[in-house]
């Protein structure tokens, strides 16, 4: 989770340090909350990117903070609700022909951000940085195809750290803060309170809560992947309700101190498969790790000095495969495009979403990923199900 967990915070502005030692908290108490027995490792959350950088643009960092903080108790309430009713009306409203356009969505609204990161110096076009970017993807690509094993489930770590080395060797890598930097440091938190007075708006719940929606699915499929993999049924026992809670609690506890909002990571499943160690004593060990590490102040200086084309690099294949993810989720869902109501929910998510479309009223502002999803959960509602008969007589 490494290479993803601290390029979040690269990207909205806040301390990786931090989203270490949230990412490290958010994981023991997910433990917590689902009796040591799910082993899962969080980190940084892609699907609130977008929502922090315009929440960070329009009131400050710190209403971004309170947004993630009110995403975290949304999944305590849908966790609650879950416990008294059960799971599958949650299925019914979040199904894949709705998640699957959102979360590409997710992912192609921020492929001019991975571009830029890739061929800006500052505001102007730099080929050296385009080419420490191509360096990096190439070199990600390359892991991801042919190295096996534990290798294969790492390419963003070994693209970052191949890139960094090009980097090194051209000449744009500045080790004044590492020398500079004490072994212990406290990194920059971000405290209510302290750095901000918490204010709540409705611009800021609307930005970031509709996340939820991309996310709790997330989760959903995280828990039956990972349940596939160790053969137990983590949705019945300890409960989706638990594991929920977990996530947004984790959230919460990233939000107070100034880290991006956790979710469980599709990379750590991956480890689990390959290596068979289900152990939730070496995910805390892990969580122990992270913690440390965001309090060493030459580690966090270290991680400071990582070339911003580097990340680009990275971002480009990240953030593409979040989108192809999305198309994943409804190949395997067998989602039929063939069938017109499938095929206008897809339709209308991906442009609304990708267009950046707004409903303002007065100061209600609901825009881009956060619009396309409440739209799309309203027409899959709402849209009557087309019967195999006339699917079969419209093709005829």
């Amino acid at each position: 989770m490494f290479g993803a967990t601290i390029l979040v915070p690269f990207l909205v502005g806040l301390d990786p340090a931090v989203a270490l030692i949230s990412s490290g908290l958010g994981t023991f108490a997910f433990l917590l909350i689902t009796k040591f027995q799910v082993p899962a490792y969080l980190g940084s959350s892609f699907a609130f990117i977008t929502p922090i950088i315009v929440a960070k643009a329009s009131a400050g960092m710190g209403a971004a903070m309170v947004g993630s903080f009110i995403a975290g108790i949304v999944y305590g309430i849908v966790a609650l609700i879950i416990k008294g009713t059960g799971h599958k009306w949650i299925m019914k409203i979040l199904p894949p022909v709705v998640v699957g356009p959102v979360i590409i969505v997710i992912g192609l609204g921020l492929a001019s951000t991975a571009v830029d990161m890739a061929t800006l110096n500052g505001e102007e076009y730099s080929l050296q940085y385009f080419s420490v970017a191509i360096v990096t993807l190439l070199i990600t690509i390359i892991s991801t195809i042919f190295l096996k094993g534990f290798f294969n489930l790492i390419p963003v770590l070994i693209g970052i750290a191949g890139g960094y080395l090009y980097s090194l060797a051209i000449g744009i890598i500045d080790f004044s803060k590492v020398i500079a930097a004490d072994w212990f440091q406290a990194p920059n938190f971000i405290i209510p309170f302290v750095d901000y007075t918490p204010a709540l708006s409705l611009e800021i719940i609307l930005l970031m809560v509709p996340v939820v929606v991309v996310t709790i699915s997330e989760h959903i499929g995280h828990q039956l992947v990972l349940g596939k993999v160790v053969g137990r049924n983590y949705i019945e026992k300890p409960g989706l309700h638990r594991s929920i809670l977990g996530d947004g609690v984790a959230t919460m506890l990233a939000a107070v101190i100034g880290g991006p909002p956790n979710t469980t990571y599709g990379e750590n499943i991956g480890v689990l498969a390959i290596t068979r160690v289900y152990s939730v004593f070496v995910i805390a060990g892990a969580a122990v790790f992270a913690i440390v590490f965001g309090f060493i102040g030459k580690i966090s200086a270290f991680i400071s000095t990582i070339p911003t084309p580097v990340m680009g690099g990275v971002s480009i294949l990240l953030f593409g495969i979040i989108a192809s993810s999305g198309l994943r989720m409804m190949i395997d869902n067998q989602i039929n495009l063939g069938n017109n109501r499938n095929l206008i929910i897809s339709s209308v998510i991906l442009v609304i979403g990708i267009g950046g479309a707004t409903l303002k009223y007065g100061s209600f502002d609901l825009h881009g990923m956060a619009l396309a999803a409440i739209i799309g959960i309203i027409l899959n509602l709402v849209l009557p199900s087309e019967d195999k008969d006339s699917i079969n007589n419209k093709t005829a």
